[in-house]
């Protein structure tokens, strides 16, 4: 799990999981707050590139990485979003805090 995790400049790259659900997110949220912490880190990417599925409970852990690293003036990116990650996104509204690329 910890392979999915890298610092590159200010930036926290997080490979999601083919499939986000509530047991993997609690294991994602604390590895990257851990990263967060750790590293002084100001962004962070979360890379959909191998996720075909994901509850709310990975929307869970993309609020709440965005309320820590916002707090001190960071963005969140989402990146190699399929169209159903992508809608979930839209739907949930977190185009309007994050950015989807």
């Amino acid at each position: 799990m910890e392979e999915d995790f890298k610092v590159i400049d200010n930036y926290l790259m997080v490979k999601m999981p083919e499939e986000v659900d509530h047991h993997k997110s609690v294991r994602i949220s604390e590895t990257a707050d851990r990263y967060i912490m750790r590293e002084g880190v100001g962004n962070i990417v979360f890379d959909f590139e191998d996720t075909r599925f994901m509850d709310s409970s990975g929307i869970g852990v993309i609020i709440g990485r965005y309320k820590k690293i916002s707090y001190f003036g960071g963005k969140v990116f989402a990146v190699n979003t399929d169209a159903r990650i992508k809608r979930t996104l839209m739907i949930c509204g977190l185009h309007k805090v994050i950015e989807i690329m």
